[in-house]
């Protein structure tokens, strides 16, 4: 559903979040620290503030769009405090082009509305698979930076000052793990609403297999590095695998039904 003619103060937020977004992908090397940690706090602030705005209107409106918003300013956040914490990492800040469709796309499809929530207790499972789909997103950032310095390290052009292979690595396990439980948990909430708001409409979804695929990918993948500490290029394929089922099983779903078939879910 295309989003209608909106007041400017609505629009300004996720406007302004785009244009810091894009200019933190593209000078963020040549900015001074300090410049970049402003720019930075600036636009997650004004990412924050457009997601609010969204969630807040009347009726309440959910799809696709708000899920990859919210979703990419839960992995940007994650990686400014990372970048913080751990000076190492460099400035990867081409994942911040990632920011700006994703605010603009919430703007131009909010999804379906509901103008009355079927349970006060929906917020939840919503909060859940937000989470569940940052952490992942955030993991398979990780997973992408490590194989970028594998690379390196194998091309011998490894910086000593670089964030060490095996840090990054266990950052990206944890990651994985908190994504892992959270996805138990948003899968356990979705069987316990449709039961309770739709009992006879079947848990069996598209959505649903795409997600339970998902978990399985997760479970093995960390099965795998506990049994026989799987690691390298094989954990970052099954962790993309992972993260490619979890955004068919929504966002993927979803965005046939508002934009392609124009209906809601």
């Amino acid at each position: 559903m295309i989003v209608s003619a909106s007041p400017w103060w609505t629009v300004a937020p996720s406007v302004g979040a785009a244009v810091g977004y894009v200019a933190l992908a593209a000078g963020a090397t040549r900015m001074a620290r300090t410049a970049v940690t402003a720019l930075t706090a600036a636009v997650l602030l004004l990412h924050a503030v457009a997601l609010l705005v969204g969630f807040g209107a009347t009726p309440v409106r959910f799809g696709f769009a708000p899920t990859l918003s919210v979703t990419a300013w839960l992995v940007l956040a994650v990686y400014a405090i990372e970048t913080r914490l751990y000076p190492q990492l460099g400035s990867r800040w081409t994942l911040a082009g990632l920011g700006a469709p994703a605010v603009l796309l919430a703007l131009l499809f909010p999804g379906s509305a509901y103008p009355t929530l079927p349970s006060p207790w929906l917020p939840l499972h919503w909060a859940l698979g937000f989470a569940s789909y940052g952490l992942l997103g955030a993991a398979v950032a990780h997973g992408w930076m490590m194989q970028r310095t594998e690379q390196a390290i194998r091309r011998g052009g490894a910086s000593g000052a670089a964030l060490p292979l095996l840090a990054l690595e266990r950052l990206t396990f944890r990651f994985v793990t908190a994504a892992f439980v959270l996805l138990t948990l948003t899968l356990f909430a979705g069987w316990y609403f449709t039961e309770l708001l739709r009992p006879t409409a079947g848990w069996i979804t598209h959505k649903t297999v795409f997600t339970v695929l998902s978990w399985t990918v997760l479970a093995v993948l960390l099965w795998g590095r506990w049994r026989w500490g799987w690691r390298g290029r094989l954990a970052v394929r099954m962790l993309y695998a992972a993260g490619a089922l979890l955004l068919l099983g929504y966002v993927g779903s979803h965005f046939v039904l508002e934009v392609i078939l124009r209906r809601g879910a």
